[in-house]
């Protein structure tokens, strides 16, 4: 149970730091777009969402390519395929 409990914690703050990390990303996009992102709206932003990701399930991990820096921001107007 407690290898159970570890593992979860270690989820949940890979989960937070990737977050984290695109949060910040998305930020610095819209405000090199000229959206007036302020701080009192940086105030409400959490790193604490993880509706996408199924902490029940089974994962495979293999090496990302990580050379060209983060994955791309989806559009907004459509959902991923």
């Amino acid at each position: 149970m407690e290898d159970q409990l570890g593992s979860l914690g270690l989820a949940l703050n890979a989960v937070i730091w990737w977050n984290s990390l695109y949060l910040d990303a998305a930020i610095k996009h819209l405000r090199a777009q000229g959206f007036p992102v302020t701080d009192e709206m940086c105030a409400h932003l959490s790193p604490i969402q993880y509706e996408h990701i199924n902490f029940l399930g089974r994962y495979a991990f293999s090496h990302a390519d990580v050379a060209g820096g983060l994955r791309p921001f989806h559009d907004g107007g459509h959902e991923p395929s």
